[in-house]
């Protein structure tokens, strides 16, 4: 699989990679970034390449113009494409904001199932603002996550524990410094096979429940100093910290937007390489169909899969072509080998 950067209307672009590419069910993480609706234009100012600007002096990214109906109309067309380009283990998170978020939910419920829902993501964007208006300030975004069917790729994210996670969630210390937590060895019901309800210790079980493993593995864990008994003989289990891989990933995610963006709504690089790592594998294709200024791209890239970019803005093909270069400065890896594509043609959505 070669990696393809298209230059043109997204929607003539996925038709192309499903008619001319042959990739109908191949690709197997999609991340879009579209327009929010939010009926303005946004542009880059003249002469000062990493500055945003809302001004009309300056060159125009790209317009965002489509709104109510009409923006949903568009989105949809788009993603019953980028649901035809989807593999079985695929996924999909589509950025928006919370004006219009709502509305995509139910669309997106409609094309991919509610069934395959796996989350609303809060992401942090900005720090506090202070302006005066009627309602309270707006920090955050959201991102719809859902699957293409019941056995995606997922590759467990973790985030090393802080310093208060680890007083919090393992509060004991053991005589050579370890820090732990005890958990108990029994759990709700009877057994089922006969194997979990035997003595350990000459202990059975309290009534209505059963040992969480055979009593082979409980005197194991009890020779080899796992097993911790408390004053009145009740045992439990020991976790070391220095065990765990770090906490579960929530879903609120705190990755503000770059400073000084290259281009107007770029977003987090890390995100981006969370979302990578957690749903494909090295070796997948990645498609980024709103790819901006080609930060999914790079990430990608960085990440070992491969990846198709789209977007219909001079500008952003710019951006990304420039970033995907900054690759060999930053890694002296080389450059990225890609495919350019240009398609003027307009295609109809009907």
């Amino acid at each position: 699989m070669r990696n393809i950067l298209i230059f043109g209307e997204n929607i003539v672009g996925l038709h192309h990679l499903i008619e001319h590419e042959k990739l109908g069910g191949k690709i197997d993480l999609i991340y879009i970034d579209p327009p929010f609706a939010t009926g303005t234009d946004f542009m880059i100012s003249e002469g000062r390449a990493n500055t945003v600007s809302s001004s009309k002096t300056g060159k125009v990214a790209y317009t965002d113009k489509l709104k109510g109906k009409d923006f949903l109309q568009f989105l949809k067309e788009r993603l019953v494409l980028l649901k035809t380009l989807l593999s079985e283990q695929g996924s999909i998170y589509l950025h928006i904001d919370y004006k219009i978020g709502h509305y995509v939910k139910i669309l997106m419920d409609e094309i991919f199932g509610i069934e395959n829902f796996r989350n609303d993501i809060t992401r942090i964007k900005s720090n506090p603002k202070n302006f005066n208006r009627v309602g309270y300030g707006n920090i955050k975004d959201m991102i719809l996550f859902y699957t293409k069917s019941a056995n995606p790729i997922w590759n467990e994210p973790r985030i090393p524990y802080t310093k208060k996670d680890l007083e919090k969630l393992f509060p004991k210390i053991d005589s050579q410094g370890r820090r732990y937590t005890t958990v108990p060895i029994h759990a709700p019901g009877e057994t089922v096979n006969g194997q979990s309800n035997k003595r350990f210790k000459g202990l059975l079980p309290p009534k209505g429940r059963h040992w969480r493993t055979s009593v082979e593995t409980l005197e194991t864990w009890d020779r080899a100093g796992l097993i911790e008994w408390s004053s009145s003989g009740n045992p439990r289990k020991k976790i070391f910290a220095d065990e765990r891989q770090g906490k579960r990933v929530q879903d609120i995610w705190e990755f503000k937007d770059p400073q000084y963006p290259v281009y107007p709504t770029e977003k987090n690089e890390k995100m981006l390489e969370l979302i990578i790592k957690t749903s494909s594998n090295p070796g997948s294709i990645v498609l980024d169909a709103f790819c901006g200024s080609g930060t999914t791209l790079k990430a990608a890239q960085l990440l070992g899969r491969h990846w198709i970019g789209i977007d219909k803005s001079e500008l952003a093909i710019r951006a990304t072509r420039e970033k995907l270069r900054q690759i060999e400065s930053d890694l002296f890896a080389g450059s990225p080998d890609y495919e350019f594509i240009e398609l003027n043609k307009k295609i109809s959505s009907s």
